[in-house]
């Protein structure tokens, strides 16, 4: 499984330098002095990218290494994450596309990570550790397992199909957001929560056992 994966990554890349960069000018992202194209052709940037809504943008026909910025993919028809960086110190938003897995994701973002309004079914691949707010709302999503294991900001799993939060991350610095999804207790939630944990809309008949969370804020289970 994992070789066809990888062979199927590779169908479609561009293997020239001059390809690539002209790549690049045609979605409008390039910036002289700024791209570094290195000797696997992975691409190394230094601003931030901002792909601009595109009903036929549905593939990424090369590799980034490592982005000092942020990449901006929202609105787009992506299906697959094969070519994002290894690391990046922004954010990257690939919310409102066609993903159904987050395999390929950076391992860790400085920033933001927006994935929400896709198709996800799974969290599997998606980067472990997030320095600001990780988005998963609005997608198909059973189970947080796969996803990362700390988040320095908000983490937003609403309007999923959640029946548990085990898989969740062990530590969010903000709010944690469970709401609207199907769960009938808190079983497997983060252990440190530095904000709110807000779980209204669930299936509660009364306040859910919250004493193995360490909650800062409140607990928010109900619609006040």
């Amino acid at each position: 499984m994992k070789l066809q994966r990888i062979a199927e990554n590779t169908i479609g890349m561009l293997n020239d330098e001059k390809d690539i960069i002209a790549w690049l000018k045609e979605m409008r992202v390039y910036e002289h002095g700024k791209f570094i194209i290195n000797e696997d052709l992975t691409v190394d940037v230094h601003c931030d990218m901002y792909f601009y809504a595109n009903s036929t943008l549905g593939y990424i026909p090369i590799k980034f290494g490592e982005v000092n910025g942020s990449i901006m993919l929202a609105d787009n028809r992506l299906t697959s994450l094969h070519w994002a960086p290894t690391t990046i110190s922004g954010s990257l938003d690939c919310s409102n596309n066609k993903l159904k897995n987050l395999i390929g994701s950076p391992r860790e973002v400085g920033g933001n990570f927006y994935c929400g309004f896709n198709k996800l079914t799974s969290l599997e691949g998606a980067p472990r550790e997030v320095g600001g707010d990780f988005y998963c709302d609005d997608n198909q999503l059973t189970s947080l397992e796969g996803g990362p294991r700390e988040v320095g900001g908000y983490f937003y799993c609403s309007h999923n199909q959640l029946t548990s939060l085990k898989g969740a991350p062990r530590e969010v610095g903000r709010n944690f957001y469970c709401f609207s999804n199907q769960l009938t207790s808190l079983e497997g939630a983060p252990r440190e929560v530095g904000g709110d944990f807000v779980c209204h809309s669930n299936q509660f008949e009364t306040e859910p056992d919250h004493s193995k969370i360490n909650i800062g804020g409140a607990l928010r289970w109900y619609v006040e």
